[in-house]
């Protein structure tokens, strides 16, 4: 039986570290540059316009760019926030500033998964476009034919179990024919209330304290790609 696999990326397929030391910092430091050389074109304007009308219509570029710094202090999940990030590590990807960091056991799980006829999906915070970044200038090298579809958080927020029913309406699935992946319980809580199996992966190098059974909520937990099955 074929199963649609969707997996998150931050803590499960790649490293919290690797978002936390080196594209967040690289977009906070990167951010002014950017909007000074590239803050006319529509793409980056439409989202520039929008933080600045959630700010009673700030108008200086420099107040925004404040603004948007203090987001990515605060980690916050705004799709304003994540869709420049997006484009600023674009340009990182492009100019080889780094390469995204797949744990070993993901990447020869998500191939293994792939050859075996299973069709893979991502489902993160990070915008669209920073995904396929991510996945096309990893480690590894680029995964991107491993993966049918993409999805962030214009589908819905990760904590919502109508994102997960729209996800799995986008790929053409029932929801209990998609197996969602991820080390946060709140969004397997939420993927699991739309129908969807969910396994709980709880690496060590993000999560030094492993989560016991009362933690796990019910999710079958696993600590690297090696153990699930789909």
């Amino acid at each position: 039986m074929t199963t649609t696999i969707l997996t998150d990326i931050e803590g499960t397929a790649g490293s919290i570290s690797f978002v936390r030391e080196v594209l967040f910092p690289y977009a906070r430091r990167e951010l002014p540059r950017f909007v000074r050389e590239r803050g006319h074109e529509p793409d980056v304007r439409r989202w520039l316009d929008q933080v600045a009308t959630e700010h009673g219509a700030v108008c200086d570029d420099a107040v925004i760019v404040e603004v948007l710094q203090g987001w990515i202090d605060e980690d916050r999940k705004h799709t304003a926030l994540k869709a420049l990030q997006g484009m600023i590590w674009t340009d990182g990807y492009r100019r080889a500033d780094f390469t995204a960091h797949v744990y070993p056991d993901a990447v020869e799980g998500l191939r293994r998964w792939h050859a075996g006829g299973h069709r893979l999906a991502v489902y993160s915070s990070g915008s669209v476009p920073a995904q396929r970044m991510f996945f096309g200038h990893s480690d590894a090298g680029d995964m991107l034919p491993l993966f049918e579809a993409f999805f962030d958080t214009e589908v819905g927020g990760k904590r919502e179990a109508a994102s997960y029913a729209r996800i799995a309406s986008a790929l053409g699935v029932d929801p209990g024919a998609v197996l969602f992946l991820s080390d946060v319980v709140a969004e397997l809580d939420a993927a699991r209330d739309a129908g969807m199996r969910t396994v709980l992966v709880d690496r060590l190098e993000d999560y030094p304290q492993p989560r016991g059974a009362d933690e796990c909520n019910g999710h079958p937990r696993v600590d690297s790609f090696d153990a699930i099955e789909p």
